[in-house]
């Protein structure tokens, strides 16, 4: 449980301070969190100072509470010089405290040492360890038995589907569907009144196919096959759809930027011939210039009620979350 709201790390926009109590272990339920960490501070001038007794002890203690969490035999550190004598030390002294082998490239509790990023009671920010919960990021779901190249991340999908919002009403529609990121994380939100996802590769379904059934939903939606930019989409599923959601490709693994611009004008279209009055579409796309320009010729169809950049691999996509006019 949460005892207070969020706050934001200075300085990483990508991460909140969070307060809670409990067992550690409630945090990896979270669904929309790449991954949790307890976060250690210490007022020392440099990260030779944490293999001292008091420091390592802390560390020691937090690692444990990451093993009952989710077990590893081995760790790593994420930081800048890990590769220097200080933190061969430091590796030797937790490897012997835990009972844990050093892996510095495999390891599968990770500590990150950084500066920290608040002044300590010295007036100096010192340094931060941050101790992974769970010997696997929270976005790695265990349903995700067969990949995908260029699949969404569960984390991020996730967000769509809450920003897109969960009514047991819907009928659900996932356009290119890849390997059914989206669709699990809707199904495992809660209930649909019907769910189907479409693609046009028959590779794309099968592994659609085998991640709903490790989920636990192979019963829950139905998989098409049909191309999601022109009208052979509502020659496929029909009409009235409630909320639909898509990952286009971006052009990297999937798709061209040549051609994007025409994927996106013809997934709206599509999505809008095959959408109920009033229906929302999700969609996370890296194409924000071709997305924006789309959506400009497209106002007559959909209006934006949101957009949220998000962090994917080194890219900064944006969810979109349309109204259909």
């Amino acid at each position: 449980m949460l005892d207070g709201a969020p706050t934001p790390v200075p300085g990483r926009e990508d991460a909140l301070d969070v307060a809670t109590w409990g067992p550690p272990a409630d945090v990896l339920g979270l669904r929309t969190a790449v991954a949790a960490f307890l976060v250690l501070r210490f007022d020392v001038p440099r990260p030779k100072s944490l293999t001292s007794g008091d420091h390592l002890s802390r560390i020691v203690e937090a690692m444990y509470t990451s093993l009952r969490t989710g077990s590893s035999s081995t760790f790593r550190f994420e930081a800048a010089g890990s590769d220097s004598t200080v933190f061969a030390r430091l590796a030797d002294l937790l490897a012997e405290a835990t009972g844990l082998r050093y892996d510095e490239a495999q390891g599968e509790l990770v500590l990150r040492v950084r500066r920290g990023v608040r002044p300590g009671p010295s007036g100096d920010p010192g340094w931060d360890v941050l101790v992974r919960l769970g010997s696997r990021p929270l976005s790695a779901r265990r349903w995700r038995v067969t990949d995908f190249p260029g699949a969404v991340n569960a984390t991020i999908a996730a967000a769509m589907v809450r920003l897109g919002e969960v009514r047991e009403q819907d009928r659900v529609l996932n356009l290119m569907c890849g390997s059914g990121t989206l669709l699990v994380e809707r199904l495992s939100a809660g209930p649909a009144a019907e769910a189907v996802g479409v693609d046009l590769s028959a590779d794309a379904l099968t592994a659609s196919a085998e991640n709903l059934g490790a989920a636990a939903h192979a019963g829950d939606a139905r998989l098409l096959t049909a191309d999601c930019t022109g009208p052979a989409l509502v020659e496929a599923v029909g009409t009235g759809w409630d909320l639909l959601l898509a990952d286009p490709p971006w052009g990297t693994l999937h798709g061209t930027h040549a051609t994007n611009a025409e994927v996106h004008a013809g997934m709206l279209q599509a999505a809008y011939d095959a959408a109920a009055p009033g229906a929302r579409f999700v969609v996370l796309t890296h194409e924000v210039k071709v997305m924006e320009r789309c959506l400009r010729d497209a106002d007559a169809l959909w209006r934006i009620r949101s957009t949220t950049r998000v962090f994917a691999k080194g890219h900064h996509p944006r969810i979109y979350v349309l109204d259909r006019t």
